[in-house]
This record gives structure tokens, sequence and C-alpha cells, in this order.
């Protein structure tokens, strides 16, 4: 695991030393430079497979590639010995020097065999061209921009930063989606030549000629009818076991994230079926009865004999806040991420690598929003009639929520701020004219709805997809990676190994739902974030088969209750410990962030502090000017 920076073109030559060195917290153990024609590649490495071997930039034996790598192959000892009855040698154990003679030998094809999480950047000595590719589901980052003919590739957004001769320009697209669903959404970033290479997708680029890119894998629609239900729990088990043996891989120490939800659990029981030992476990402990899981997190130590660490959340303080966002490259303002961020700190006092539940909800359809289908806003005389009013100025704008029917309306409650104007949710109540129209605000979560579109009719399993290169992978992975490798720990996600990729894409919805099921509070569906509010899932619905592998397996206090959210006391915090950090910020937005209503702003504020208003909403601007206070930019 580490950080990757490779540039093109004598622009970037000067400070590239700098630009490598904001990855340093990426990778702790080693920074190295690799000079390759008009390329340079940097590595700021974490060392965990073949710590003597495995260093990079890495080269092939004529010099012709040069590669650096961000990622674990977990299936690279197959993949080796396939590449030996091939006729190739090999001078080190590790995966890196596998990808990069898999590549060598298959071209591009390479990705199709690769079991892991992967980004990285391959130069071409002969023909020039640099290939960029990102796993299938974004586990890693990658991100890549072309300024003065040449490119600049980077595992955050950090290293572009240091570049001085790169444009830091707004992009309103991305501030767009920053503010609908917390996140900017990929190919966009805050920045506008700064671009998120998407989940799937590899690029190829040449001087003079520019990127072309590719999606090399598509997400697949359910094919074939599946077994039964107890069948498929069996094949379930089987397919989980063998993910977290095969993630165990390391030559250094190992641990495991333990929310005491089903998802994190289950992992540490597959670890200590496979006999990981010592078996360490780490999660945090909040005050507040809604969000605390710790005494299910204990029982599931206890019955595994872990060595256990809890994290106290009042810990979680204005300085704790400030120093977490300070290691984002790029706003995010899932409150998770600052539990994650201290978690990961106290995780990496003890080990260097750990294992997560992330992508149990979204793979598994542990989400309440999957139940909340289009179908169910059917539209009708009295809504069409509204529309028809609203259109022609006959009917006050805040009324437009209520003329919205099906995928629409679903829309409307997944997103913070939208096309919705003169609503509580438009985006024109907070951005400049002309930032309006650059932002588009029509085209808000495009991505999303292409996606949802495209497989299906916004029915369950249309829904479960479009989040998985959304909501997945630019929110919950995207925290997990900056929280973890800001203290230079790896974490790993053994629930979105290939193999179960495969296969719960291949099935029916259905199969994750019991039957009848229905969301517990669809009024509470208003983003993509996981709620705090425990209200928002009961112990029956979604995620079927992960709950009848939890019965088998982990203690009632695991699966007999209804689901929390792994998240931080919003309004608690505001009105308490961070609510001196919240209003420094908030008087800076005229100076740092000319193109947004700092007055809109304010009134936000204030009613957030008579309880009333959107908290979260209120936190999407307070860490989006905290993220500008370091990062400031152009608005042109």
């Amino acid at each position: 695991m580490c950080g990757i920076l490779l540039t093109f073109g004598d622009p970037f030559r000067a400070d590239f030393d700098a630009a490598l060195a904001a990855l340093k917290s990426r990778g702790p153990d080693a920074r190295e430079v690799l000079a390759h024609g008009e390329a340079l590649l940097g590595h700021a490495r974490l060392a965990v497979i073949d710590i003597a071997g495995g260093r990079q930039p890495m080269s092939t034996a004529d010099g012709r590639l040069a590669m650096v790598y961000n990622g674990e192959i977990y299936n690279f000892a197959a993949l080796r010995r396939e590449l030996e009855a091939a006729g190739h040698a090999f001078a080190t154990r590790s995966d890196s020097e596998v990808l990069l003679t898999g590549y060598r030998h298959w071209g591009e094809a390479v990705l199709d065999r690769l079991d892991g999480m992967f980004a990285f950047a391959i130069h071409d000595l002969q023909d020039g061209s640099i290939f960029l590719a990102r796993d299938r589901l974004g586990i890693k980052p990658l991100f890549w921009g072309e300024h003065a003919n040449g490119l600049v590739a980077a595992s955050t957004l950090a290293p572009f930063f240091a570049l001085n001769t790169f444009p830091k320009r707004l992009d309103a697209e991305g501030l767009r989606d920053y503010l609908a669903f917390q996140t900017p959404l990929a190919p966009h970033t805050l920045v506008r030549d700064i671009h998120a290479l998407p989940p799937g997708v590899c690029l190829k680029w040449r001087v003079g000629a520019g990127a072309t890119a590719r999606q090399w894998w598509t997400i697949p629609d359910a094919a074939g009818k599946p077994p039964s239900h107890e069948a498929l729990v069996a094949e379930t088990d089987g397919l989980l076991a063998q993910a977290v043996k095969d993630q165990l891989v390391s030559d250094v120490p190992l641990g495991a994230f333990l929310s005491g939800g089903i998802d994190s659990s289950l992992v540490v029981h597959y670890m200590a079926q496979a006999g990981a030992k010592p078996l360490k476990t780490f999660s945090v402990r909040f005050a507040e009865a809604g969000f605390d899981e710790s005494p299910a997190a204990r029982a599931v130590a206890e019955l595994y004999g872990t060595e256990h660490h809890v994290l106290d959340a009042p810990e979680l303080t204005a300085d704790t806040l400030a120093a977490a966002l300070a290691d984002l490259d790029q706003p995010l303002a899932d409150p998770a991420y600052i539990p994650t961020w201290a978690l990961s700190r106290l995780t990496r006092r003890h080990v260097t690598v750990a294992l997560s539940g992330d992508g149990g909800d979204e793979l598994f359809g542990g989400y309440p929003r999957f139940l909340d289908t289009a179908d169910r806003y059917p539209d009708s005389l009295g809504k069409q009639a509204l529309r028809g009013l609203l259109r022609h100025g006959l009917a006050p704008a805040s009324l437009s929520r209520r003329a919205l029917a099906g995928a629409e309306l679903l829309l409307y409650r997944r997103v913070e701020l939208g096309d919705y104007p003169g609503s509580r949710k438009d985006l024109r109540r907070y951005l400049a004219p002309e930032t309006v129209r650059a932002a588009r605000p029509e085209h808000t979560l495009g991505l999303w709805r292409e996606l949802a579109a495209s497989h299906g009719n916004y029915d369950r399993a249309a829904l479960l997809r479009a989040d998985l290169w959304t909501y997945l992978s630019e929110n919950c992975l995207a925290k997990t990676d900056r929280a973890s490798m800001a203290h230079g720990l790896e974490v790993r996600v053994p629930l979105l190994a290939k193999a179960l990729q495969d296969r719960m894409l291949s099935l029916p919805a259905a199969v994750h739902f019991d039957a009848g099921a229905r969301s517990a509070n669809p009024g509470m569906q208003s983003t993509g974030a996981r709620s705090a509010n425990p209200g928002m899932q009961s112990t029956e619905g979604g995620k079927a088969l992960l709950r009848a592998l939890a019965r088998r397996h982990l203690p009632e206090a695991v699966w007999n209750r209804e689901k929390h959210g792994f998240s931080v006391p919003l309004r608690a915090n505001f009105a308490g410990a961070w609510r001196d950090w919240t209003e420094t910020q908030l008087a800076a937005a005229g100076n740092r962030a000319p193109w947004l209503d700092a007055a809109a702003i304010a009134t936000l504020w204030q009613e957030a502090q008579r309880g009333r208003g959107n908290v979260r909403l209120m936190y999407t601007f307070a860490v989006l000017l905290a993220w500008l206070e370091q990062h400031p930019l152009d608005p042109t």
C-alpha cells in the first residue's frame, strides 16, 4: 500500500519532490523516484508484502516499462505461477512485479485477471504512452490531469496542489455534486483540471494525442435463476471464508475494525476461523445510546478472544475534527470520516493492516433506501396539474416537491441540494448566479441517475447497482482510504472480493430481502449516507444472506437489534465541542468562497443553533470552508 505519483513534461520537474512528499502519510516507509524518459515516477511506500524486494518504482528487465502501483493483488501467487509457466522469471516475491510482468505479457487484458484493490500508472518508453487503471469498485483512488502538453497522475489531489505550475480552478459541477451528495462524483473533483479516474476505468495517454478512456469492467445485471435461500447462505459462507483467508496475506501485523455490526463481526469470525493470531480488534465507543455499538463489539471480541482496543468518542474534540479534515485531499462531508480517522490512528499504533466490513450494505442490500423504489411514488392527475401551475408561475415554488413522482421524487429524497427552484433543497439558495450556471444543477447526480436507469426502472436491483460507483466508491471507500492512509494504515475490504462481487451481482436483488420487507422509515431518506437514527432499519428486511450467517456464527447481541449508523451526533457537537470551530469557518466564507452566499449559510447556522435546520448541510458547508483554507481555488 502506498502513494503514487507520475508526471510527464518539464513544467512539473521542479516541484516533483514536494509533490511526492505530499503523499508521505500514505507511504511512511520509503520514498523513491525514477526518471524514465520524459516521465518521472515517484512512490511513497507502506511495506506490507516482500518488504525487502517489493520496492518501487519498478521497471521491467529491459527497461521498457516502468510502473508505480498502489494496492494489493490477492491472487498474485496464482498469476505468478501462470507467468512462470509462460517463461517469465521473477526477482522478487512481490505482487508489484507480478502486476508489471502481467501487463507486459497480457497487455490491458491483465485487468480482467486481477483479484484485488489497485490503482497504477505505467510508462512505456518505446511508444511514450502512459497507462492508468483503477479497480472495479474504486477501492483505491487515482486522479489525473493534463496541462502544458504534459500529464500528472497521483493517488490523491494533494500532489497537484504542490505543483506550482498546475492550475487550481473551481469545478462548479464537482461543487454541485458535493453539495448534493457530500462528495464529488468521478470524474469530477473540486478542481476543474483534475479528474478522478472512475472505478473500473483504464486510460491511455500520449503526448499530442491526449487521453482515451475505456470502461474495462461494467456492473452486470442478474443472470439465471438462483438456488434456494439455504443453498445461497451456504455458498456465501464459503465465499466469505475464502475471501478473508486470501486477504490475510501479509508480512506485517494485521487486525480488524470491529464496529459491532454484522459486517465487521463476520469478518472477525472468518479471521478467527482462518487461524489469524494474534487477532487484534478495534472499535469506537460513543456516549449516546443511539450511536454506540461497543457492547456488541465487546461480545464478539470476547467470543473469539481477541485483543480488543476501544476508542472513546469524547476524544473527538474540535482539535481532532480539524486534524482529521486537514488530511482530506478534497472535501468529504460524511461525518463518519471523523471517527474512522480517529479509529485508524488508534489501530496504527498496534498493526499495519486492518480488515473492515466496508461494502456489506452495498453489495448485500443492507440499506433501507433500497426498499424505497420509484414505484412507491406513482404519478397522479393532481401532481400533473400542480406541475402545470408551477410551469406558469401560478403556484408557489415551495410546492415543487409535491409535484414530483417516481424517479424524480426518489432523487429529491436522496440529495441535500439540487435543481429544485424555490424549495428548501434549491442549490440556487447558496451559490452566486454565475456559479449556478456553471454548475448545471439540472445534471445533479447525473451519474447515479444514468446507472439506475441502465439497470432497471429504479427498482431494488437498479438502486443497489447505482450506489456501487457513487456512494460506495466515492464516499464509503474514499472515507476509509483517506482516514486510514492518513496514518499509514492499510485497510482491506474482503466483503468486496472479486468472487463475492461476481456471485452477488449475478443474483436477483430479491435474494437479499425478506418477503414483504418495507422501509422502516422512508421519510428519513434524504441522503446516501448511513443514518445515525437506528430506527431507519430494523433487524429484518435487507441483507438476508449476511443476517442468516450472523445468526449461525455470531452472538445474539450482534444480530438481534436495530441497525446503528457509524457516525457522530452532529447537533450535539455543533452546540458543544465543535461550535467555536464551526463559527470560525463560517466567518471566513466571504473571503474563501466568494461564489457562495455567505448570508444564506449564516442563516442556516442560526437555524441549527435554535435546534432547527439541516445539520448535515451545515456540516457540508463547514467541511468545504475548512478545506478551502488549505486549498484556495480560483473561481474562474
